[in-house]
């Protein structure tokens, strides 16, 4: 299945793909953006990451949820920080994920001081400690944002490749807004999708809203 978004070269073979060469294509998708992604100025992406954060604060459906599930950013992501900080500062339930690599699952827990209640988990990402935290059914959540490595125009989403996000989507009873902060340059033509992948509703980056328009 191949989808569609703005011209870029990153994905230009996506067109021929069978859906035997789905997944090293996205693999390669990957490397390239990453290498992208990771080739930002510091400051650049500082930069960048409060632009976006400033435009995730204003949408309607943040500043109404009390339960918003976030994710602890690593490595070039857009940095989680300020939106942890805020929604903490307002008094909403903060959720963040911890990866289950047996089940190949997503357990949502609740975190009250991201400081000591977080430990580092796969790929070192920081996820909150099980015995310090309350675990939350995925049924109470309000707002969620969704990392990601690529997306379209129309919210399609390439992940890190562990399927973890899209297991998690496809087993939520009731969907709450899924959105993804991303910085432009990995906001491609095409990408390459397996059954199984996800979309989300809104990709907002630092100076377009794609998707469904929450605010």
């Amino acid at each position: 299945m191949i989808r569609k978004g703005r011209n870029t070269s990153v994905s230009s073979a996506v067109d021929h793909a069978s859906p035997a060469a789905i997944h090293p294509l996205k693999a390669d998708i990957r490397k390239q953006v990453l290498a992208r992604r990771d080739a930002l100025d510091p400051a650049e992406r500082r930069s960048l990451s409060e632009r976006i954060a400033k435009r995730l604060l204003a949408l309607d459906a943040y500043r109404g949820a009390d339960c918003v599930m976030v994710y602890a950013s690593f490595g070039s992501e857009f940095e989680t920080g300020d939106l942890i900080a805020d929604l903490l500062a307002r008094g909403k339930t903060l959720v963040l994920p911890r990866v289950e690599r047996d089940s190949r699952a997503l357990r949502l827990y609740s975190v009250q001081d991201p400081r000591g209640e977080l430990e580092a988990g796969v790929w070192g990402i920081r996820q909150p400690r099980a015995e310090l935290c309350p675990e939350v059914s995925a049924s109470q959540l309000e707002f969620v944002l969704v990392p990601g490595v690529a997306f379209t125009r129309q919210c399609e989403r390439l992940g890190y490749g562990g399927g973890y996000y899209d297991g998690f989507i496809r087993g939520l009873a009731r969907r709450p807004p899924l959105i993804a902060p991303a910085f432009s340059l990995p906001i491609l033509p095409e990408l390459p999708a397996a059954e199984g992948d996800q979309k989300i509703d809104c990709v907002i980056t630092e100076d377009a809203t794609y998707g469904r328009v929450l605010a």
